[in-house]
C-alpha cells in the first residue's frame, strides 16, 4: 500500500469526528513526507483548526504512516 493510500486510510478514520463538527478534510497531497490538506466546512474557517490539525491529524498520521513529517494546510 503506498504512502498516499495508508494517509487516506488514516483519514478516513478521523473524519466521522472532523464531520460532527460540521467540517470535513481533503487530501490534496504527500510529498517527501509532507501531507498536504484541506479543511473544508467549518473547519475552514474555525478558530481550533489549527489544533485540530497538528494535535489531531498531524499526530494521527505520523503515528500510522512513519513516513509523514509534517502536515500543512492548503487554502
Amino acid at each position: 500500500m503506498s504512502v498516499e493510500e495508508r494517509v487516506n486510510e488514516v483519514l478516513g478514520k478521523l473524519r466521522p469526528f472532523i464531520q460532527r463538527d460540521g467540517g470535513d478534510v481533503e487530501l490534496v497531497e504527500v510529498e517527501d513526507g509532507i501531507v498536504r490538506v484541506r479543511l473544508l466546512g467549518a473547519c475552514g474557517s474555525c478558530p481550533s483548526s489549527t489544533i485540530t490539525l497538528k494535535a489531531g491529524i498531524e499526530r494521527a498520521l505520523m503515528e500510522e504512516v512513519p513516513e509523514v513529517r509534517e502536515v500543512e494546510q492548503v487554502l
